[in-house]
C-alpha cells in the first residue's frame, strides 16, 4: 500500500513526522503570513507604483528590464518568509512544501500566476531563470537523429545554446533562420511568411523569441502560432517570453504557444531567481524530466515502490527539487498580484506610451537610427538604436555620465538600449531623449 498523502510528502526528504508541527505555526503557514504581510498598496496612479521601489534617485533608471529592483509588496513578502524560515526552518519547509494541497505554498504560488496567465495552476512549472526554463523544456523534448529544431538568427544566447546541446545529446539538427532584414521594418505578414518558409518535413520543433532584446521587436506570437498550427499541426512551439510577460497586453494561455518559458525577475517584478514554464497537461506529458522534482508525490511513491510513475509527465514533476531560496520562490504570488491590481491592459498601455513617445523623440534626428518598429503591435519595451559615429559602448558610457542608467544588448551585433517602464515618468524619458541627441550633435 502507498503511503498517506502526508506521510510520503515528509518523507520525500527522509525527515520524521512532527507531532504538532501545525500547531506551532498557530492557523498554519499561510496564515500566520497573510496576518504580518501588509496588504497590497493603493496602485491607481503612476506615482504609487513608483513609489514602491526603492531605486536612487540620483538615476534615471532605463535598464529595469535587466533585473528589477523589488518594490514593496515583493519585498516584504520575501521578508516575512525569510523571518518564518529563519525562527522555525524545518517546520516551515515541512509544512510549506510537504502539508496537504490546501496548505502548499507552491501550489497556491502557482494559482496566482495561473490566474494572471489565464491558465490553470497544475500547467505551472516553477524554476529558477529563463535560461534553466529552456533548458528543461528542450533536453525534455523526445527529439531524435533526423529530426529538425528551427530557430532564428535573432534569438538569445541561452535560447540557441539550449537547442543545440539538446540536439547535441540526441542527434537532432538545428536550423537558423532569419525573419526579417531590419527589424523596425518587418511586419506581420513578412514574420509569417518566413517562418512557415523554413518549416521542413523533418521540423519537430520551432523556438521563437516573444520580445527581442536585441532589437526590441515583439514577434506577433498569436498570428505565427496560428499560422504554423493550420500548416504544420504537429509542429511544437517553444517561446521565449522573459521580456513580453508584464509588458504585454496578452492571456498566455490563450496564444496558442506550446510551452512558454519566462524568468519572472524582470517586467513582472518577481523575486529575483524566479521564472516559470507554462504549457498544457497534453504538451506537459510529451517531456522527460531532466532534475528529481520535489512537487509530484507519483514521483516519489514511484521511487520508493522501485517502479517507473503511472501517470503521465506533468508540470509538477519538471520542477526542479532541491532546497531553494524558498523565500524568493514563495513571494513571487506578491508580484504577479501587484501586476493583477496594477491591471495588465493598463501597465502594457503606460509602457507602450513612453517607449513611443521615445521613438518618435528619437527619430527626429537624422543622426540616430532606431532599430525597433515604431508600431506597438510589433514593439513592447524596449528601445534599440545607434548614433551615428558613436560606439555602442560609449553611448552607454556617456549616458551614464548624465546619470542615465542604459544597457547594450549582448549580441554579436550590439546597439545601445534604453527600456522606459513603470518606474519611469514622461519627464524621465524626454531627458533622456535629450542626452541621446546631444552625443548626436
Amino acid at each position: 500500500m502507498s503511503p498517506s498523502l502526508s506521510q510520503s510528502r515528509r518523507q520525500f526528504l527522509a525527515l520524521p513526522a512532527v507531532a504538532g508541527a501545525v500547531a506551532l505555526l498557530p492557523g498554519g503557514l499561510l496564515s500566520a503570513l497573510a496576518r504580518e504581510t501588509p496588504a497590497v498598496p493603493d496602485l491607481s496612479d503612476w506615482n504609487s507604483v513608483r513609489a514602491q521601489f526603492a531605486l536612487d534617485p540620483a538615476y534615471a533608471h532605463f535598464a529595469s528590464f535587466f533585473i528589477a529592483s523589488h518594490p514593496a509588496p515583493v519585498r516584504e513578502a520575501i521578508e516575512a518568509y525569510r523571518r518564518s524560515i529563519d525562527q522555525n526552518p524545518f517546520l516551515v519547509i515541512e509544512q510549506g512544501l510537504f502539508e496537504d494541497e490546501a496548505h502548499n505554498v507552491p501550489l497556491k504560488v502557482q494559482a496566482t500566476i495561473a490566474a494572471y496567465l489565464g491558465g490553470k495552476p497544475e500547467q505551472v512549472c516553477l524554476t529558477r531563470s529563463t535560461t534553466e526554463s529552456l533548458a528543461l523544456v528542450y533536453h525534455g523534448l523526445p527529439l531524435k537523429a533526423g529530426d529538425d529544431v528551427l530557430t532564428t538568427v535573432h534569438d538569445h544566447y541561452s535560447h540557441h545554446e539550449s537547442i543545440r546541446l539538446a540536439c547535441q545529446r540526441n542527434g537532432a539538427a538545428m536550423r537558423k533562420i532569419s525573419l526579417f532584414d531590419e527589424a523596425a521594418q518587418a511586419s506581420t505578414d513578412q514574420l509569417v511568411e518566413r517562418l512557415l518558409k523554413g518549416v521542413q518535413p523533418n521540423t519537430r520543433v520551432v523556438g521563437l523569441t516573444w520580445v527581442h532584446s536585441s532589437t526590441g521587436i515583439r514577434l506577433p506570437i498569436r498570428q505565427l502560432a496560428a499560422a504554423l498550427k493550420a500548416k504544420h499541426p504537429d509542429v511544437l512551439l517553444v517561446v521565449d517570453g522573459v521580456h513580453g510577460i508584464g509588458a504585454a497586453d496578452e492571456t498566455i494561455a490563450t496564444m496558442d504557444a506550446d510551452f512558454l518559458c519566462a524568468g519572472c525577475h524582470k517586467w513582472m517584478f518577481a523575486p529575483r531567481g524566479t521564472a516559470m514554464v507554462w504549457a498544457t497537461a497534453e504538451n506537459w506529458a510529451r517531456l522527460h524530466p531532466t532534475v528529481p522534482t520535489f512537487s509530484d508525490l507519483e514521483a516519489y511513491n514511484a521511487w520508493a515502490e522501485n517502479r517507473d510513475p503511472k501517470t503521465p509527465n506533468s508540470a509538477a514533476r519538471m520542477s526542479p527539487g532541491g532546497f531553494h531560496a524558498f523565500e524568493h520562490q514563495w513571494a513571487m504570488a506578491a508580484a504577479f498580484q501587484m501586476h493583477q491590481q496594477m491591471g495588465r491592459q493598463r501597465v502594457a498601455a503606460r509602457i507602450a506610451s513612453l517607449n513611443t513617445q521615445l521613438k518618435k523623440n528619437l527619430a527626429e534626428n537624422p543622426k540616430i537610427k532606431i532599430h525597433t518598429p515604431m508600431s506597438s503591435d510589433l514593439s513592447a519595451g524596449l528601445v534599440a538604436f545607434e548614433v551615428e559615429g558613436v560606439k555602442t559602448e560609449d553611448v552607454v558610457k556617456r549616458l551614464l555620465e548624465r546619470k542615465i542608467v542604459a544597457s547594450s544588448s549582448p549580441y554579436a551585433v550590439s546597439y545601445p538600449r534604453l527600456a522606459p517602464s513603470l518606474v519611469n515618468t514622461p519627464e524621465e524619458v524626454d531627458r533622456a531623449a535629450r542626452a541621446v541627441h546631444e552625443l548626436a550633435s
